[in-house]
């Protein structure tokens, strides 16, 4: 596999290509970070609604235990006074309930985000900088030994009238394996992935 091209305009749009897509998946994680962070806010009521529930059972167990000091109804007093602690409890556990769920739907946001942001680069991009890498790869592995095969490439894949630039009939050429449509075609291929001619 070969990533860039070795002529200076295709490499520098390559380039261009290669920082944009990578300044698209950058920018759409920055953004992941931000909704996830926005959303983590929403934890704020939550949290003191945790704290609430905190404060006011331990109030209420601290009041049942001095209750329960109380001769006679001290036990009554300690057991009614336990239901607001109880309270309390249940109170904090419905606070960290709210805060784990708005962690997880902060987190699936955040995802949610980088996908929607990096399918376009992984759709598009990536498979157009793949099929280049294998292309140019097999190009510069033909360029010295085979420019039969990269002539007939050409023949395939590049536009009728540049064919015609190299001669009236290409295909005839490189029928008789004429070596210099042969090689004048194998050129216009590497030509077409911005790969030096051979030498």
């Amino acid at each position: 596999m070969k990533l860039y091209a070795e002529r200076p305009g295709r490499v520098a749009r390559q380039l261009l290509a290669d920082l944009l897509g990578l300044a698209w998946l950058a920018g759409f994680g920055w953004a992941a970070a931000g909704a996830r962070e926005l959303m983590l806010r929403l934890q704020v009521p939550a949290n003191s609604l945790t704290n609430a529930g905190t404060s006011i059972g331990d109030a209420f167990a601290t009041a049942a235990r001095t209750a329960a000091k109380v001769p006679f109804v001290g036990a009554q007093l300690a057991a009614a006074l336990d239901t607001g602690r109880a309270a309390g409890q249940s109170l904090a556990g419905v606070g960290e309930q709210q805060l784990t769920t708005i962690a997880e739907l902060a987190t699936g946001t955040a995802v949610l985000v980088a996908l929607v942001g990096a399918l376009p680069a992984l759709v598009l991009w990536l498979p157009l900088r793949i099929r280049y890498a294998r292309l140019a790869g097999a190009a510069v592995a033909c360029r010295e030994r085979n420019a039969d095969l990269l002539a007939l490439r050409a023949l395939t894949a590049v536009s009728v009238c540049r064919l015609r630039a190299v001669t009236e009939d290409p295909a005839s050429g490189w029928r008789r394996n004429d070596p210099d449509v042969v090689r004048r075609l194998a050129a216009l291929e590497l030509r077409r992935l911005g790969l030096r001619a051979p030498r």
